[in-house]
C-alpha cells in the first residue's frame, strides 16, 4: 500500500462501509469523504462524519501507518488542529493522546483492487491495463481525450510564453522559433531552435527575396558551412555566409546537428534549404495562419520545394539522382499539429479569444492521427485514433499518464477500478 492508492481509495469510497467502527471512537458514518487538498495541509478539507450521535465538519489525514502521524510532525502542525479523522492502512502505534478518531481500512478494501493495482505498476505491457482496457466505455473515452489534449496544449502554453517573456511579446519570433524547431524533428529540435534564436527575423526579412542568403545564414548558423567544398554552390554560400556574419555579428550555434541513422529527405541540410524557402515565400507567418482556416490553406502555405541545387543532393559536394526536394504532406500535417496549431491555441488562450482556440481545435479534428510508435500501440490495442484529436490526446495519455503509472488520475484506470472494488 502507499499514500496515493490510499488517498484514491477514501477519495472514492471504495471499501466497505458497513459497520465502520473509529478506534478510538465509536460507531463511525461517513457523510462526505471531503474534498482532495494538491496544497500544504490535511488530505482532504470539508470532509463530514458522524460518530456516535455527534456530526463532525472538518479535515481528514491520511497515512499507510498511523504512526506517521508522529513522524511527519503533524501533532506539532498548526495545519492540522482540525482534522476530525485520522484514516490508516495499518494500525501500528497508539494515538489517543492526540484525541483524534482513526479509521483502518485494511481489512475493508478489494483484495481484487489491490492486486490488479499491483499488476498495473509492475507491468511490462505497451500500458499498464492492457488486459482490461477494451471494456471501458467509449463515453469514458470521448470526455478523456476531450481532457487530455487541454492538458497537451495548457503544456505548451508554458513553454510559449517563456518564449514570449524572452522576445517581449514578439508572436512572430516565436513562432519562427517553435516552427524552426520543428524542422529538426526530435534529433535536430535543439540545434534548429537555437539557429532560429540566433537570427532575429528583422535580419531575416532584409534578404527575404535573395533565397541564397537565407540558406547561407540558416546552414551557416548550423555550422553546416564549414568544410572545404568543391562545388560552386556551397563555396558561394560560404563567401555569402561570411559576409552576413561580420555584417550582423552572428554567433554560431553550439549544439551538433545529426545525420545518423536519419532518412536522407530528413536531412538537416534539406530541412533548412526548406526552410529558407518559406521563409522567402511568407516571412510573417503568424500573421498569415491567424487568417487561414481550412486544412487546405494550410498546406498550400507550407507546400515548399527546395531551390535547384538540392534536386540533385542530399549534402553538399556528393551528387545523387533527381528529386525534388518537396515538402511532403506528412512533413506538413506534421508542422500543423505541432507548430500552428499549439500557437493558435496559446494566442487564443492569452488574449482570450475563443475563436481561435476553436480553429486550433477544429485543424486537429480534420486532419488524419499520426502514424508512430505510439499510436500503433494503440491501435494494436483496438483504441480508435482515426484524426489529430485522437492521436495527440493519446501521446499525452501515453507520455503523461501510462508511462508515469499516474493510473489513479487517469479516467480509464479510474474506471476499471471502480468495476474492481
Amino acid at each position: 500500500m502507499n499514500e496515493k492508492l490510499l488517498q484514491f481509495i477514501w477519495q472514492f469510497q471504495y471499501f466497505n462501509r458497513t459497520e465502520l467502527l473509529a478506534e478510538n471512537g465509536g460507531p463511525l458514518q461517513i457523510i462526505s469523504p471531503g474534498q482532495f487538498n494538491t496544497n500544504q495541509g490535511p488530505d482532504f478539507k470539508e470532509a463530514k462524519i458522524k460518530i456516535g450521535t455527534t456530526t463532525w465538519a472538518g479535515n481528514v489525514e491520511l497515512h499507510t501507518r498511523s504512526s506517521d502521524w508522529q513522524k511527519h510532525n503533524h501533532h506539532a502542525d498548526k495545519n492540522y488542529n482540525n482534522v476530525i479523522l485520522h484514516v490508516v492502512w495499518e494500525n501500528d502505534a497508539d494515538l489517543t493522546e492526540i484525541n483524534i478518531p482513526t479509521l483502518v481500512l485494511q481489512h475493508r478494501v478489494s483484495k481484487w483492487l489491490l492486486d490488479k493495482y499491483e499488476d498495473w505498476m509492475n507491468s511490462q505491457s505497451f500500458i499498464p491495463c492492457e488486459k482490461n482496457i477494451s471494456s471501458v466505455s467509449s463515453l469514458i473515452w470521448v470526455t478523456w481525450k476531450e481532457r487530455l489534449l487541454i492538458e497537451r496544449l495548457q503544456r505548451k502554453i508554458i513553454i510559449i510564453e517563456k518564449y514570449l517573456q524572452q522576445n517581449k511579446q514578439h508572436w512572430e519570433e516565436t513562432f519562427w522559433w517553435l516552427l524552426a524547431r520543428n524542422f529538426g524533428f526530435k534529433v535536430n529540435a535543439d540545434a534548429f531552435e537555437a539557429m532560429a534564436q540566433s537570427i532575429p527575423l528583422n535580419i531575416l526579412a532584409k534578404h527575404k527575396y535573395q533565397v541564397h542568403q537565407l540558406e547561407a545564414m540558416l546552414l551557416g548558423q548550423t555550422n553546416l558551412l564549414a568544410n572545404n567544398f568543391t562545388e560552386d554552390y556551397p563555396q558561394l554560400l560560404q563567401k555569402e555566409y561570411s559576409f552576413l556574419q561580420k555584417k550582423y555579428k552572428l554567433q554560431p550555434i553550439q549544439q551538433p546537428v545529426y545525420f545518423l541513422r536519419m532518412r536522407p529527405g530528413n536531412f538537416p541540410t534539406i530541412r533548412l534549404a526548406q526552410l529558407a524557402i518559406l521563409i522567402h515565400q511568407s516571412l510573417h507567418l503568424f500573421s498569415v495562419i491567424k487568417e487561414k482556416e481550412s486544412v487546405k490553406d494550410f498546406r498550400e502555405l507550407f507546400q515548399v520545394t527546395a531551390n535547384d541545387y538540392w534536386h540533385y543532393h542530399y549534402l553538399f559536394d556528393e551528387t545523387s539522382s533527381f528529386k525534388q526536394k518537396t515538402l511532403g504532406k506528412q512533413m506538413v500535417d506534421n508542422i500543423i499539429i505541432n507548430t500552428v496549431v499549439p500557437v493558435l491555441f496559446a494566442y487564443g488562450h492569452l488574449h482570450k479569444e475563443q475563436a481561435y482556440k476553436d480553429k486550433a481545435l477544429h485543424l486537429l479534428e480534420q486532419l488524419d492521427a499520426e502514424k508512430n510508435a505510439i499510436t500503433d500501440g494503440w491501435k494494436n490495442n483496438n483504441i480508435a485514433c482515426q484524426t489529430a484529436f485522437d492521436s495527440q490526446a493519446l501521446i499525452e495519455l501515453k507520455t503523461q499518464y501510462c508511462d508515469s503509472r499516474r493510473c489513479l488520475e487517469c479516467a480509464v484506470g479510474n474506471a476499471l477500478l471502480r468495476n474492481m472494488k
